[in-house]
């Protein structure tokens, strides 16, 4: 349905994007919506300039879920080096004695040489066995948390996180948190608009797991359905420098400025103004996490009038100056989960 209710922009914007292969490795007893969830939010992006290219493998020809459905003709296990993600769906948690159909060697190659490798509920399992926890953060089902740390000591489960990154391994607490870790690595593969956009068309939520601290404005005041609120805030994200009014707003949003303010603060809790600001200010507190940037040069960016505009508003919300700030962001980089 979504592909039907895009425009020729966003077919044009796949040709310009790097694709990116994705194997779904398929093991007997599969869940399916650990199965689905994440695959169904992977192909969305595609439609707003995505290039995901799912493929669908084990080490067998076919497999069948733990919910009976028999899923067939899938494809022998692809070259390591050719993809750039790899996601194991749960199995059914009373199966998980017998791993055998779990290709461990692959799994291992593929973490060797940087793939990503992401898991939904119980196909950290799967993960463990390949030995690619060991010395790692992951999570899964909080059902069977106990039980992979048993099986895996050398392991460091987490029991209250939707999603946990460490390094190239990714794993998720199950069932719908699949969804949760995919719409993260749309993020990181392609901006907060593009999966602002996905998360609307799948009707969920990013939620961040306990790990982050702060929340980010471009996921933020989006749990809304408000059509014309979201072509807003699509529009305020992809324009930090614009300087538009509540009129050519409320023209994007096919209101007058009244309905659109009144709408606006109904879907979000917050004013169109106070969304604007939070959008800018996001928009340089990224920017100026490369010292090379100047405080001017972001205003600027921004669609901030000047400096001294930025550093007074910044100074209100943050309590310091953006130089201060930029000192207190400075140091090792950590790995980010």
């Amino acid at each position: 349905m979504a592909a039907l209710q895009r425009t020729g922009q966003s077919a044009r914007a796949r040709k310009t994007v790097r694709a990116r292969n994705v194997a779904v490795l398929v093991l007997p007893h599969v869940h399916l919506l650990d199965l689905s969830g994440p695959v169904q939010a992977l192909f969305e992006a595609n439609a707003f300039g995505a290039d995901y290219r799912l493929r669908y493998c084990g080490s067998a020809m076919e497999a069948t879920s733990a919910q009976g459905l028999v899923l067939g003709r899938l494809e022998p296990l692809p070259d390591p080096r050719s993809l750039d993600l790899v996601l194991v769906p749960g199995m059914d948690s009373r199966t998980l004695e017998d791993l055998r159909a779990v290709p461990v060697a692959w799994l291992r190659e593929a973490h060797a040489l940087g793939v990503r490798v992401a898991s939904i509920c119980s196909g950290a399992f799967a993960l463990g066995h390949a030995g690619l926890l060991d010395g790692r953060s992951c999570t899964t089902h909080w059902k069977i948390a106990s039980l992979l740390q048993t099986w895996h000591p050398a392991s460091k489960v987490l029991n209250d996180r939707l999603f946990v990154r460490d390094g190239n391994v990714i794993t998720s607490a199950g069932v719908a948190s699949g969804i949760d870790m995919a719409l993260s690595l749309i993020l990181e593969d392609h901006g907060p608009l593009a999966v602002a956009r996905v998360a609307r068309e799948l009707v969920v939520y990013l939620r961040r797991n306990g790990e982050q601290t702060q929340t980010s404005v471009f996921l933020e005041y989006r749990t809304h359905l408000d059509h014309g609120v979201h072509k807003v805030q699509d529009w305020l994200i992809s324009h930090p420098d614009g300087r538009v009014t509540l009129e050519g707003l409320a023209k994007i949003a096919a209101m007058s400025p009244r309905s659109l303010t009144r709408a606006f603060r109904r879907a979000t809790g917050i004013t169109v103004k106070s969304y604007t600001q939070k959008v800018k200010l996001e928009v340089a507190a990224n920017m100026l996490q490369n010292p090379e940037q100047s405080v001017e040069s972001v205003a600027s960016h921004c669609g901030f009038m000047d400096a001294r505009q930025l550093r007074r508003i910044w100074k209100e919300e943050y309590g310091v100056s953006p130089s201060q700030w930029k000192v207190t962001r400075r140091g090792p980089a950590t790995r980010p989960v």
